[in-house]
């Protein structure tokens, strides 16, 4: 800044200057010239009174010092010249000042030549005779004149340019000495020029912004530790060297690390060779993924480059525990294949039965039974396709069914009348106890809820057994219980009883006429509901399997 001013100090100094001596010659050369047409007026006055008392005598022996004497006559044609033969001298009637002399009495004009690179100035005064004397002088002209003062001219603009370079050094340093004397750490709290004091509150202003975005930033930064530190999933933030910026606990644990290994290579914390087949992407800017089998379980790694116009600034390493959806994956395929058995079965039943009929291989008299069994296997195939329906309906979220205040006592009062002819036919008494209960949910779920429960009560009971629906308030919500006394199920399958097509006693389940999917059905109504199932039971004693809703009135 200093230097900037000296310059301007010295470039105004020189211009006000250089401005300065042109204003001054060219003030100077006017009033040289309008003195010098003063003196040419007076002089051609004196010829004039010359001629007018001797005539052309007055022109012998004439010898004039700076000027040139001409006698024109009143048609233009010259008598005498000073400085010329007047007889070999054009006509000069038709020159301002003579036209001027003739008009009024007196005139004058100016003449530039480039040739010459000087100015004429021409005075003339009409006689009473009618002719014209006229007397003219030469005049430099202002670049001849400023070309015979150039050296004293470079010698002052040399002495005035040291002096402004003094001066401006002077100057700017004192100008620059508060700048350079400036407290920006307290910048309301100087002295100096005011001018400075919208920069000082400016500066001031900002730096406030400053200390408020830097307690922003640290308060996002907690709250990004906070939440990431709470994170189920694994995160890593990475330079583009594979050096570790950020880790949150998740990572930690999944790794065994603690933050010490922030700082250091990632490899330093796990260096299996999927995760350096990972890093191999982040220099070409490419997202890669992997499962990798960590700690017992199954994780998704993905390193995804952070880059802004071609550059990577570093990587983010997200770690996904997918060992639930890999077994939801294998769950899957299982029902396809399950799905595939259960209809192939009855398929080839259909089949068996409409060949033998077709082909006349079956008695008048059995001809009924094999229609009821192509009726029954159809039966079984269409329950079969409508529980995996509804299933998968409830895999979608079900939320295009609507859902209102449901009353459970008087849902389980009619299931138990729907089932009233099958659980006679079994042998089995069915009954409701309770209170009215009243939860927010889908008729329709609720009703296969009661209604599998119910059904797998009668089907795997004993001769002359019970099963007892109790709807009512528990500790921890509202619900319904459905006990019954049959055959129980062993520890060992009362993990999987939910599953789909899962059957303790295949063979049984078959013959009565069972999908297998009575119960899955039931746990994911429950799940949509955000209600818990419970589930007490001993072989050969019976099952009670209790299923909580919220309580809506809380």
């Amino acid at each position: 800044m200093t230097k900037r001013i000296f310059r301007s100090i010295c470039l105004v100094a020189i211009a006000v200057f250089l401005a300065s001596v042109a204003l001054f010659l060219g003030v100077l050369y006017d009033y040289f010239g309008n003195v010098q047409q003063d003196q040419l007026k007076t002089q051609t006055e004196l010829a004039a009174q010359g001629v007018r008392t001797m005539g052309a005598e007055f022109f012998e022996g004439l010898s004039p010092k700076g000027y040139r004497i001409s006698w024109i006559s009143g048609d233009g044609s010259v008598l005498y010249d000073s400085e010329a033969d007047s007889s070999e001298m054009e006509n000069h009637l038709a020159r301002e000042e003579i036209k001027e002399a003739l008009a009024s009495g007196y005139g004058e004009s100016a003449r530039y030549s480039v040739t010459l690179m000087e100015r004429t100035l021409y005075s003339a005064k009409r006689l009473p005779d009618g002719t014209v004397i006229r007397l003219s002088v030469a005049q430099s002209t202002l670049l001849m004149l400023l070309l015979g003062m150039m050296q004293p001219i470079l010698i002052i603009i040399v002495i005035a340019m040291g002096i402004s370079l003094w001066l401006a050094h002077r100057l700017s340093r004192h100008i620059t000495a508060p700048l350079n004397q400036l407290n920006l750490d307290d910048p309301l709290n100087n002295e100096g020029y005011d001018e400075l004091s919208p920069l000082l509150r400016r500066i001031d202003a900002q730096q406030q912004q400053i200390r408020r975005q830097e307690k922003e930033l640290l308060q996002k930064q907690e709250e990004f530790e906070a939440v990431t530190d709470n994170m189920a999933e694994g995160i890593i933030l990475l330079n583009p060297k594979g050096m570790i910026l950020e880790i949150n606990r998740a990572a930690e644990n999944l790794f065994g690390a603690t933050r010490a290994c922030i700082g250091k290579h990632i490899l330093s914390v796990n260096r299996s060779i999927e995760i350096s087949e990972l890093l191999s992407g982040i220099e070409k800017g490419v997202r890669t993924e992997k499962i990798i089998d960590l700690n017992g379980g199954k994780y998704q790694f993905a390193v995804s480059p952070v880059s802004e116009s071609g550059n990577i600034f570093g990587a983010v390493l997200l770690m996904l525990d997918v060992t639930e959806k890999e077994q939801a994956e294998k769950i899957r395929r299982e029902f396809t294949a399950n799905v595939s058995h259960e209809l192939k079965t009855p398929l080839h039943t259909i089949a068996g039965c409409a060949e033998l009929l077709e082909n006349g291989m079956v008695r008048p008299e059995d001809t009924a039974r094999f229609y009821a069994q192509i009726r029954g296997e159809a039966g079984r195939m269409i329950s079969l396709v409508e529980d995996i329906i509804r299933l998968s309906h409830l895999d979608e979220g079900a939320d295009d069914m609507k859902r209102e205040r449901v009353d459970l006592y008087a849902l389980a009062a009619e299931t138990v009348r729907s089932l009233s002819c099958q659980a006679e036919n079994a042998g089995v008494s069915v009954s409701v106890e309770g209170e009215s209960t009243v939860v927010d949910g889908v008729p329709q779920l609720l009703e296969s809820i009661v209604y599998n429960l119910t059904d797998n009560g009668i089907k795997y009971n004993r001769q002359g057994g019970t099963v007892k629906i109790t709807v009512g308030h528990f500790s921890d919500g509202v619900g319904l219980s459905v006990a019954d006394t049959g055959i129980g199920i062993l520890p060992e399958h009362r993990e999987r009883i939910f599953e789909r097509f899962y059957r303790v006693d295949k063979s049984r389940s078959k013959e009565l006429g069972g999908t297998g999917l009575g119960l899955s059905i039931v746990k994911h109504a429950a799940r949509l509901h955000d209600a818990k199932i419970e589930m007490q039971s001993a072989e050969g004693e019976g099952t009670t399997v209790t299923v909580i809703f919220p309580d809506p009135s809380e």
